[in-house]
């Protein structure tokens, strides 16, 4: 049961750390050109979700991959 508390914080730390780097490279974007003028709240909105699904997609990809390579070794078994 142990194990389960260590995961979800892991999952957690991986999750946040995945979305704030999404963040950070949508800045380099420049997507007010293809917003409306004036629509500051909207675009700010669009780069929020842009940077959670980006984020959560890639760490979902990391945290399979690190259960898979846990579980190599029971194939061995």
């Amino acid at each position: 049961m142990e194990d389960f508390g260590q995961i979800a914080l892991i999952s957690i730390l991986s999750h946040l750390l995945f979305i704030g780097i999404s963040w950070w490279a949508l800045q380099a974007i420049r997507l007010d050109k293809l917003l409306r003028p004036n629509h500051i709240f909207q675009a700010r909105m669009l780069y929020i979700l842009l940077s959670i699904v980006i984020g959560s997609s890639v760490s979902n990809f990391f945290l399979d991959y690190l259960q898979w390579s846990q579980q190599l070794p029971l194939l061995l078994q």
